[in-house]
């Protein structure tokens, strides 16, 4: 294939990608900027003629947006903590301690993270119901923990092995534990494992919508996903407002990826640089 040829098609396939990933949420940008008349005005007007904030307004002022934007961020926040915590002693256990049948303890973790989330919902929830966790942060915390246990270990496994063991050794000698070497010299250097398990933990669980539905059924309770939801009526569909909602619950994701993103890629570079 000649360069030219080759080229093009690459710059056709960045701009399906691109396409794909951006139009939807520029979509749901325009629509929120409109009003009811012209949402059904046909001809389809792509752009907004009279651009107005009223649904944001709307949104907020129709549902606690709020208060479900907070409960999300508790929620997402705590779990991608625990995540991280509990998923960096599982990789370090896995990566260096000397365990028998280590492919099949990582056949296991991948099999874990297979189930579908609906065959899990009725333990999940009797379980909460028992400890009396129900309509509490805490009834969401520990299941997405669990859910994000999987994953978070995966990639974190994959980063630690590649650290020097040397580097620990070193930390030991100078009276580290094994437990502080972990914390004061593989997590750091693996700094861009660590910010792609937390960004995958919390988008999972900021868009995650069942497990919220069913274990959080109090209306001071409701996340993001679930919130959302109530906006519709039962003869009506305010599709402005609905995606004015949406873009509030969209803009802190953007906002975590992007500023993430550039601190994930400046550690790959560096540990490049480093090696």
């Amino acid at each position: 294939m000649k360069p030219p040829a080759g080229r093009a098609l690459r710059l056709l396939a960045a701009a399906i990608v691109v396409v794909n990933g951006f139009f939807p949420a520029l979509w749901i940008l325009l629509t929120s900027l409109k009003g009811e008349a012209e949402l059904v005005r046909q001809p389809i007007t792509y752009l907004p003629q009279a651009p107005t904030l009223a649904n944001y307004v709307r949104a907020f002022g129709d549902q606690p947006l709020l208060r479900y934007l907070g409960n999300s961020l508790v929620v997402a926040l705590g779990s991608t903590a625990l995540s991280l915590a509990v998923s960096a002693l599982a990789a370090y256990a896995i990566a260096r301690l000397n365990l028998r049948r280590r492919q099949l303890i990582l056949s296991g973790i991948v099999a874990s993270s297979m189930f579908p989330l609906v065959t899990l919902l009725v333990p999940i929830f009797q379980t909460m119901r028992s400890l009396g966790l129900l309509n509490t942060y805490i009834a969401l915390i520990l299941p997405y923990t669990v859910l994000n246990l999987p994953v978070c270990t995966l990639v974190l496994v994959s980063f630690f092995q590649s650290i020097p063991k040397d580097l620990e050794n070193a930390a030991m000698i100078d009276g580290c534990t094994r437990v502080g070497a972990l914390w004061r010299v593989v997590v750091p250097l693996a700094a861009p494992g660590v910010f792609t398990a937390g960004i995958l933990a919390f988008v999972n669980a900021w868009d995650e919508f069942l497990l919220a539905l069913s274990l959080n059924a109090s209306a001071t309770m409701r996340t993001l996903p679930v919130g959302i939801t109530l906006y519709q009526g039962e003869f009506t569909f305010p599709w402005p407002t609905i995606s004015a909602a949406l873009i509030v619950a969209i803009v802190p994701v953007a906002l975590l990826i992007a500023l993430f993103q550039e601190r994930v890629v400046g550690g790959l570079t560096q540990g490049g640089l480093k090696g």
